[in-house]
């Protein structure tokens, strides 16, 4: 139920005709009768709150700049412009993105039918294989904010601290759609049942958890993992899809390397070459395999010239391959 003060918030916003304000009012009502239990009430107030901003469009989400208060310590904000064609993934992960994106267009769609779209999704894999950099894709394909979690500042020696600036991220949530990505969610979410855990670990899970499950909001939830058999496994409950990342294929490595390459010159690299570079990228991740293209183009670069040798590519991945034994 609205509170005195939720009304005049209201009736003020409307009358001075902020509609960012009364938006925003009202979908902390929604969220408000959700925790209440009353999920169809909530749901129609939501409903009514994407027709009345337009929202079926998201170029007409007005980003904010930045978080401010309180939150400016927990949340740090960027507008992507990375598109899932940026990935290079296993075709299976970007199916799996494609389908969020493609409910996310048709979320008004869905609810009228009585389906909620994905929104809550749980990357798993090896450091480096672009979890990352799909937050941010789907952020950029949706025109929404990116809110970086900042788990330094949320996580206290005090659990009742920790509880209530988690209540705050996802506050902000409801008041402000965009892309929330908890990186390395292991931290926040570890098993309770780990020999050397707390009581005060195990009750910040719960409250992780317990907030998951009231969320209503409109907002895209990205939590990501590199080690999800630390990961609690009530935490999987909570997400409507876990997306799994693996480290490059010869074929996947070989297109990082030429997207990353797409700037110079590689016609003298012949289809010989290629077979051999695709073997020097074994074992590593694609942010590895980024890094030695840039490091063979800088190379060209500094040589003046601006054609890529394929030495100067194997060289380059040998040395990320060597600095990783050390």
């Amino acid at each position: 139920m609205a509170t005195a003060q939720q009304v005049k918030a209201l009736i003020k916003s409307h009358a001075s005709g902020d509609n960012d304000r009364f938006y925003s009012v009202a979908l902390q009502l929604a969220a408000g009768e959700a925790r209440s239990g009353n999920s169809k009430y909530a749901q129609a107030l939501k409903a009514l709150v994407d027709e009345g901003r337009g929202r079926s469009n998201d170029a007409n989400v007005v980003p904010v700049a930045s978080p401010k208060g309180d939150l400016a310590a927990l949340l740090s904000v960027s507008y992507p412009k990375a598109r899932l064609r940026d990935l290079a993934v296993e075709r299976s992960t970007r199916e799996a993105l494609q389908r969020v994106l493609r409910e996310q267009g048709k979320r008004s769609e869905l609810r009228a039918h009585g389906l909620t779209p994905a929104r809550r999704l749980l990357l798993v894999g090896p450091p480096g294989t672009g979890k990352t950099l799909s937050a941010a894709a789907l952020a950029g394909e949706t025109s929404l904010p990116l809110f970086s979690v900042r788990l330094d500042g949320l996580l206290t020696k005090y659990m009742g601290e920790t509880a209530a600036k988690l209540r705050l991220v996802f506050e902000a949530m409801t008041l402000t759609r965009g892309v929330y990505l908890f990186d390395e969610v292991d931290a926040l979410a570890g098993t309770r049942e780990a020999t050397n855990d707390v009581g005060e670990i195990r009750r910040v899970l719960n409250s992780f958890l317990q907030f998951l499950e009231q969320d209503s909001s409109d907002s895209i939830i990205v939590a990501t993992s590199n080690l999800p058999n630390l990961l609690d496994r009530a935490l999987f409950r909570r997400f409507d899809l876990t997306v799994e990342y693996a480290l490059p294929t010869v074929f996947i490595a070989k297109k990082v390397i030429r997207n990353r390459l797409a700037p110079f010159d590689v016609s003298g690299i012949s289809k010989t070459d290629w077979t051999r570079i695709g073997h020097a990228t074994s074992g590593l991740n694609h942010a590895e395999i980024t890094a030695a293209a840039e490091h063979a183009a800088k190379e060209t670069v500094l040589s003046g010239s601006v054609a890529i040798t394929a030495e100067s590519v194997i060289s380059a991945l040998g040395d990320r391959r060597l600095a990783d034994d050390h």
